[in-house]
């Protein structure tokens, strides 16, 4: 084969076929210690490098790059945990509370306390008549007037977040002397929708849609399962409670 025969024959094949070549036959270079030697190829600097520096080169991106998402995936483990080891303090403080205000205030110490957010808001939705009034984080409203307060925010399962309106801030988190910027709000829903839990804080953009709402989720769980026997009670004692009261 004539070296002008041999050029054309070169000419006639593609890039992607010589890299398919390549791919079936990754031992080529091992016989070819001059074909490696005499291949270069272009480098950030400007010079021009051999094939095995290249190589080299991209080991150590791959590895660099390797280590850093090891050293993320560490970091958000490690805060995975922390964040169940405070989701599981606050939930064995809500299971040993003795009724709803304690509860209420259980979530709302470690809402504030062990999170670092600056609101948490229980809100029930009944039109029974409770022994207990509205109370630090607890509220207790009629389900109507929670419809037209919270509308389509309720309708959904999961955690929304977002700066929501300031109509709706205010209703889930009332009388407060420093704004409530940004919420996240889980509906409570057992069988039916009891109620919502709302957590929030005053930095406008600290909760929002992107945000990951497991953990508000695995206490929402639990506490829509835990909230309907203890307003049963609640709600048992209410008659009790008013013929006490009218006896006085």
């Amino acid at each position: 084969m004539t070296e002008q025969t041999a050029q054309q024959k070169a000419e006639e094949l593609t890039g992607e076929q010589v890299a398919e070549y390549l791919r079936a036959h990754p031992d080529f270079f091992v016989e070819q210690d001059e074909l490696l030697r005499s291949l270069t190829l272009p480098h950030d600097s400007g010079r021009a490098i051999s094939l095995v520096e290249r190589q080299v080169h991209l080991f150590r991106e791959q590895r660099d790059t390797l280590r850093r998402e090891l050293v993320e995936l560490v970091s958000i483990a490690r805060h995975n945990d922390r964040l169940f080891e405070k989701s599981k303090r606050l939930l064995m403080n809500v299971i040993e509370a003795r009724n709803l205000n304690d509860m209420a205030s259980a979530i709302d110490d470690s809402i504030r306390g062990d999170f670092g957010l600056d609101a948490a808001s229980v809100i029930l939705f009944t039109d029974s008549e409770l022994s207990l009034a509205s109370q630090g984080a607890l509220h207790v409203v009629p389900p109507a007037q929670a419809k037209e307060r919270l509308g389509s925010l309720l309708d959904g399962e999961r955690a929304v977040c977002g700066q929501f309106r300031e109509s709706e801030r205010n209703f889930l988190f009332p009388d407060r002397e420093e704004p409530i910027a940004s919420v996240a709000l889980v509906p409570l829903r057992h069988d039916e929708l009891l109620g919502v839990f709302a957590v929030g804080s005053c930095e406008p953009g600290y909760f929002d849609q992107s945000m990951g709402s497991l953990f508000l989720t695995y206490i929402s769980d639990t506490l829509s399962r835990l909230l309907p026997p203890i307003v049963q009670r609640h709600t048992s004692a209410a008659p009790v409670a008013g013929i006490i009261a009218e006896s006085r």
